[in-house]
């Protein structure tokens, strides 16, 4: 006798609310009904294959896979499935299916990457959730949408997606120095003849293609899309420069805009990344039918603040990893972005510098070339600096990023500029992810709340281009200016403030103090809130040929095997009588001196547990050569003379625990992140023999060497 087959499933398919066709599970093959995307008709049923349709979802493996979720018992607070995938317990959502009202059950995925979210009723899967930073996708079984995340974007205040998307195709915008940039342009179909549109536009050095699917819902919903292909890149002509033309191209590409017969003349921009360092530059040019943009996790000035020349430091794999990946060809290889088909442990090894290129993609590389040749702060860097141009940023911007991000510190520069030039309507919104927003519950064993995944992230973008390109009055513009995520024991929260860093917050001064042993974990360096009298320090010898590797990331990663070595300085609270919650920005100011004329100084964080596990909370260094920019572009260290040094670091929103310790590192090296400096002051890319340094911390009351801590509540006595 035949088994009987597996009933078929039929789900909606929904990307950023917008239906984009059908999948019929449960047979002998995945079926797929899609949508034709200029009339909106609903397409034949076809067998699917993966390639078909761009999608979040692993669709293949989901149909291979749903006997899984469908023989799962979703009962109680927490369900592991067979294959290990654990799920709790989190929202509900009330609705109506088939006429009777109806409770949808949203189980949240815990564990690593990708989340894939469920929601059932009465115990049976009706719905996968897929969010994300750019956009979410929903696979909801026919009628069961107002019972699930879908229901947000059903809010009338939201522009409906009422419209199909007519490409215009490629088309070469140029320059005002002559050079054709690949632009392709969707426009709403169906509207009425001669309607004109507000635009968003995505300016990108990733290829248009990678993104399209994943923005064109905002056509749906009646904006023109346009997205362009930086200098140099895909299917644009000219030589990629990063950083130093986008100012100005982006300028061209707004004229271009407001002069089409299809624009309404408001211009909107997003971009995330590399492509939020595009979006922060077109605000720079206060152009006038600019009138808003969203910058997620940008990168910020390549110079001290981010990616290239973080701290005046050379920036190792972090820099590499990009550099490379754009130096194979026109088109990324993202196979070498990823670290997949080059070793980052070797890589960052070659010798020498100049030449890294050449042995690891077998070319030299333009842009690593440029950077070489300007090791210098100069007119480029200065050309690049989006703070040099601030003043002219006049439009409201959305600031997004997360703890864990690895672009934190550009954030930080954008927000900085905007606070200090009062931009109206700036906002930003900080949760609990890494480069990745939206996507991530759980950071290495760090578990954050099932709320860690902001159902409302998709929507607010699309409320915030209503509000100002359509002049919807939806309140997007009535907001707290600042919405954070305080991640830890007894929190696992959003909070909102009126600014950031949050008003609540007060600014704690956490001294260094020590018998003149502070070096290793095991040493006697300690940490006290009023400075010590008279003056002492603490030594170490930082041999460039003998250093510690880092992970290149601010995520929190244990840093006992570092803190154990006798070249860096450890300094720590006692042990916590109750939660101490810290949000906003840290820093530390410090005072060293060096026997060489150049060397690099980094200061880290971290949270120790009752154990002694101790995790990365926060980090940044310097290159000394840089500590007084930007009043001095340059000046080396005379040997044995006590400087001064302010430093950022990256911005946190946690809560050390009763029982737990604040510590505080100095070192003078983080290798995966930063070439070692060869302390010789001598530019690296002539790559210099290195010498070795002994370094002297010094503190006390004479030198008040201090972490601040913004903190919300809680005691550190």
């Amino acid at each position: 006798m035949e088994a009987e087959a597996p009933p078929t499933l039929t789900f909606n398919h929904y990307r950023s609310g917008v239906y984009e066709g059908k999948f019929a599970f449960g047979g002998s093959e995945l079926l797929w009904l899609g949508v034709d995307p200029q009339t909106r008709m609903q397409l034949k049923r076809i067998p699917f294959e993966k390639g078909m349709q761009e999608s979040l979802f692993d669709l293949p493996a989901l149909h291979a896979g749903l006997g899984t979720f469908e023989s799962a018992t979703w009962s109680g607070d927490t369900v592991t499935l067979d294959d290990g995938a654990r799920y709790n317990r989190y929202l509900e959502f009330a609705g109506t299916v088939n006429g009777e009202a109806t409770t949808g059950q949203l189980w949240a995925r815990r564990g690593e990457p990708p989340i894939m979210d469920v929601v059932t009723v009465a115990g049976k899967v009706v719905a996968f959730i897929m969010p994300g930073r750019i956009s979410s996708e929903m696979l909801v079984l026919e009628g069961h949408e107002s019972v699930t995340p879908f229901a947000k974007y059903t809010d009338p205040m939201l522009s409906k997606a009422e419209y199909g998307i007519r490409p215009l195709g490629n088309q070469a915008v140029r320059t005002r120095d002559g050079v054709d940039l690949a632009t392709e342009v969707f426009l709403p179909a169906g509207g009425r003849p001669g309607q004109r549109f507000p635009a968003i536009v995505v300016r990108t050095c990733y290829g248009k293609a990678r993104d399209l699917h994943r923005c064109t819902h905002w056509v749906n919903r009646g904006y023109a899309f346009v997205i362009q292909d930086v200098r140099g890149r895909s299917d644009s002509d000219g030589e990629l420069v990063p950083f130093y033309h986008e100012r100005e191209d982006a300028r061209d590409l707004f004229d271009w805009i407001a002069a089409q017969e299809w624009s309404d003349g408001n211009i909107g921009m997003w971009g995330a990344s590399y492509l939020g360092y595009t979006t922060t530059a077109a605000a720079t040019t206060g152009h006038p039918n600019l009138k808003t943009a969203i910058s997620e996790v940008n990168v910020g000035s390549p110079f001290y603040y981010d990616t290239v020349r973080r701290g005046g430091a050379v920036c190792s794999w972090p820099l590499l990893c990009w550099t490379l990946g754009q130096s194979v060809s026109n088109r990324t290889d993202f196979d070498v972005f990823g670290g997949k088909s080059v070793d980052p442990e070797k890589v960052v090894r070659m010798r020498p510098l100049l030449d890294i290129p050449s042995q690891a993609i077998g070319k030299r590389s333009g842009p690593w070339d440029m950077w070489a040749g300007h090791y210098q702060y100069d007119e480029f860097w200065r050309h690049c600096e989006n703070g040099m141009h601030a003043q002219d940023i006049k439009v409201p911007m959305l600031i997004l990023s997360g703890w864990h991000d690895g672009d934190a510190l550009g954030v930080q520069e954008t927000w900085r500029f905007l606070t200090e030039h009062d931009v109206p309507g700036r906002r930003i919104i900080i949760g609990p992810w890494p480069h990745g927003l939206n996507a991530f519950r759980d950071c290495m064993d760090l578990e954050y709340g099932d709320n860690a995944i902001d159902y409302d992230f998709d929507t607010r973008t699309i409320r915030w281009f209503d509000r100002y390109l359509k002049g919807v009055a939806n309140g997007e513009d009535e907001q707290p200016r600042a919405t954070y995520y305080l991640g830890g024991d007894g929190a696992n929260e959003w909070r909102t403030s009126d600014d950031w860093n949050p008003r609540e917050a007060r600014l704690v001064e956490l001294y260094l103090d020590s018998g003149g042993r502070a070096n290793s974990m095991h040493g006697d360096g300690r940490l006290s809130r009023t400075p010590t009298t008279g003056g002492r320090f603490d030594a170490y010898v930082y041999d460039p040929n003998n250093v510690a590797s880092g992970d290149a990331q601010f995520t929190p990663s244990v840093l006992n095997e570092q803190q154990s070595r006798q070249d860096y300085l450890v300094y720590e609270t006692g042990v916590l009588k109750e939660n101490v919650a810290v949000a906003g920005n840290l820093s530390a100011r410090f005072f060293a001196a060096s026997s060489a004329v150049d060397t690099d100084f980094f200061v880290t964080v971290s949270d120790v547990d009752e154990q002694g596990v101790a995790r990365k909370v926060s980090t940044n260094g310097i290159r000394a050569e840089f500590r007084k920019w930007p009043a001095v572009a340059s000046a080396l260290l005379t040997p044995g003379s006590v400087e001064e040094y302010e430093l950022y670091l990256h911005f946190a929103g946690h809560v050390f625990k009763a029982g737990h310790k604040i510590r505080v590192d100095i070192c003078s090296a983080d290798y995966l992140t930063f070439f070692p400096n060869t302390n010789t002051g001598v530019d690296p890319f002539t790559d210099p023999e290195p010498v070795v340094a002994t370094q002297r911390v010094h503190h006390g009351s004479e030198w008040p060497s201090c972490v601040r801590l913004p903190v919300l509540y809680g005691e550190i006595y």
